[in-house]
């Protein structure tokens, strides 16, 4: 934020922001054989059943083996084999079958149905039945793995309130939430969600947060306190004016951001849906070739020999452990920071964290809370301390700045605003208006020299607005704020994570060193005007062959948010541009989340890497058994599903992070 006054000029000049916004759409992620965990819920029993049938029988066929194979009574071979083969894979069946008739042929579906169906051809049944086994159980593993990451962020989802209670006249009427207007006043009882963004008129209680914030602790509201869509009241009934409609609702908003957040892949999961669309045709043509080449060059080798050896390179080959835990892996990451209160807007963005190697901060409601309070008034020209902090309550009578509100509280008395003519803001400057037939100016020391008023120099720790009547300095008003608990360990945990820290601030040279010096902050730059912040930020990217972050508070930083490498604003209170322009979303206000966001972004892409290697691996290693005829069907079923199993695995421990 930008520090004292500044204000958008009314009169003079008209500043707009505009932040591109990329609209995306919603996504059902498939598996590596096209089934999707999107489409419902994961249910346990019907995962399972095929897995505790298929299973006895394929003992049963491994059991009697050698009695049945090659002998009379093979038919029974396939009688209790083929039953088991077709609940395992009839899924994998019917969608490689789908898939032919929509175009596409060379995916997983078919590199398992036609090695499956070759086991068959050539009588290896139970290595059919394995293959399509296997799979069922890393189904099994994956939709449990997929549940437990998404009921992370379903706690979003379960926090949407479904009624509100209106009132009309002198009754109380249940409606949705979306039939209630602006301006309407509704009844949130003790126990209930409240279901809109609004102002409590009537009432005092303690709200859960924690479904927005990740805060444990509940939160003491009163009359004229903001209330969100989504905590839960816990104590005292209240009453609400509505201030913004559901669809505008910081719940809802949040809802869309999750909802989208997969959508924004990272560049490791574009390039493994690339190399997957290459590699399997080529996986494809490469067991023909072995099945077809030998026997037409090499003399006393058997078709089948080599045919078998093809079945096994298919199988060893399906890249189900890349295209099923890369982005599990992720989702997984997401779900894991919005455990915490953070949300981060897609893979991409988690990609991206894991680069950052110097976070910038803005200070006000950022570093330090923003609750600001007068601390001192010093006069000048014979003014008392009330007529210099009336005159400077009644000038910023029409200002919504932080600064403002603490000098009209500390007043405390009812304002004449009729009074003020001219009204004028001049950005990060001040405020100049006409009181009774007099030229007032309130604000910073680059007013008093733009103005060119003679004042003395002050230097204190705390934020200063000068008064001048008609061009003769009046008096000062001094106001300090309050750095946040977490702000120093935020700092100390970025230095232990080799990153470095910056502070860009509006307020004074002075103010601006003091509060470095107290976080030990790396580098900082005071007295920026709101363009200005954004050439600072624009000369550390430059100088910097890395990402940069820059933390805000999403009010009035948007357009240094929007030109960071990753934009992250402290959304707390649910402000609008923080969701609408931030990559990464602070729910909780704490400046030490920014460093957990990162480990969080560091472990998701180790463990990616991590299946990555495992998988191609492993693979190769039982390609070039496969190929010379160590390896069989079995080992292969090991190679694709059991090393899937373990990417899966390995992909669910992002959510254990700390």
């Amino acid at each position: 934020m930008t520090e004292h006054h500044s204000h958008q000029s009314c009169c003079n000049a008209e500043h707009s922001v505009t932040v591109m916004s990329e609209v995306t759409t919603n996504e059902t992620h498939d598996d590596c054989c096209g089934n999707s965990h999107e489409k419902g819920e994961f249910q346990l029993w019907r995962e399972l059943r095929p897995i505790l049938i298929s299973t006895p029988l394929l003992l049963v066929g491994l059991i009697f083996h050698d009695r049945l194979h090659n002998t009379p009574f093979a038919i029974v071979e396939y009688l209790i084999l083929i039953p088991a083969y077709l609940l395992c894979g009839w899924g994998v069946l019917t969608t490689a079958g789908r898939n032919i008739l929509q175009g596409r042929i060379f995916d997983e579906n078919f590199l398992m149905t036609i090695a499956t169906l070759g086991a068959i051809a050539i009588h290896e049944l139970p290595e059919a039945v394995g293959v399509m086994l296997f799979y069922q159980v890393g189904e099994l593993v994956q939709g449990s793995a997929v549940g437990r990451s998404r009921r992370s962020i379903r706690a979003l989802l379960e926090v949407r309130p479904d009624t509100a209670n209106l009132v009309v006249g002198e009754e109380t009427i249940t409606v949705s939430p979306e039939q209630v207007k602006i301006g309407a006043m509704i009844r949130v009882r003790p126990g209930e969600k409240v279901p809109l963004d609004g102002e409590i008129v009537e009432g005092r209680s303690q709200l859960d947060t924690s479904a927005l914030t990740g805060e444990s602790v509940p939160r003491t509201v009163v009359a004229g306190d903001g209330v969100l869509a989504g905590m839960i009241n816990q104590s005292g009934g209240l009453t609400v004016r509505v201030t913004k409609p559901f669809g505008e609702s910081s719940i809802a908003r949040i809802l869309e951001l999750v909802e989208n957040a997969r959508s924004k892949k990272a560049d490791t999961e574009k390039f493994i849906t690339r190399f997957a669309r290459y590699y399997t045709p080529v996986v494809v043509f490469l067991s023909l070739a072995v099945a077809v080449l030998p026997p037409l060059l090499i003399t006393d080798v058997t078709v089948s020999t080599w045919t078998y050896r093809a079945l096994v390179l298919l199988v060893i080959s399906c890249p189900c452990g890349l295209v099923i835990s890369i982005p599990l892996g992720y989702f997984g990451g997401i779900g894991g920071a919005a455990k915490r209160g953070i949300l981060i807007k897609g893979s991409a963005f988690l990609d991206a964290l894991t680069q950052v190697k110097t976070v910038v901060f803005d200070k006000t409601g950022t570093l330090t809370k923003g609750n600001f309070k007068v601390t001192d008034i010093i006069t000048h020209n014979g003014l008392s301390q009330e007529q210099l902090l009336e005159l400077a309550a009644t000038v910023e009578s029409q200002s919504n700045h932080p600064v403002a509100e603490s000098i009209r509280q500390a007043h405390g008395k009812p304002i004449n605003a009729s009074q003020v003519e001219n009204y004028q803001e001049i950005a990060g400057h001040g405020i100049c208006a006409h009181v009774d037939g007099k030229v007032v100016i309130v604000g910073n020391d680059r007013l008093l020299h733009r103005q060119e008023i003679p004042h003395d120099v002050c230097v204190v720790e705390g934020t200063v607005a000068h008064l001048a009547v008609d061009g003769q300095y009046s008096g000062r008003i001094l106001i300090a704020d309050e750095l946040k608990e977490d702000a120093s360990s935020a700092i100390q945990r970025l230095h232990k994570q080799q990153i470095k820290t910056v502070m860009l601030t509006g307020d004074s040279q002075a103010i601006a060193h003091t509060i470095a010096q107290q976080l030990r902050i790396d580098d900082v730059q005071g007295e920026l005007l709101p363009e200005d912040k954004v050439n600072a930020l624009e000369a550390i990217i430059t100088s910097a062959n890395h990402k940069v972050a820059f933390v805000g508070d999403g009010i009035n930083d948007a357009p240094v948010i929007a030109r960071a490498d990753v934009g992250i604003a402290m959304g707390g209170l649910g402000s609008d541009a923080a969701i609408e322009t931030a990559d990464v979303v602070i729910m909780t206000d704490a400046p030490s989340k920014i460093a957990e966001a990162i480990a969080i972004a560091r472990r998701t892409l180790g463990i990616v890497w991590q299946n990555i290697i495992i998988a191609l691996g492993v693979k190769v290693v039982f390609i070039g058994l496969g190929a010379i005829g160590i390896a069989t069907l079995w080992e292969a079923v090991f190679a694709d599903m059991g090393v899937a199993l373990l990417a899966i695995l390995n992909a669910s421990r992002v959510l254990q992070t700390n």
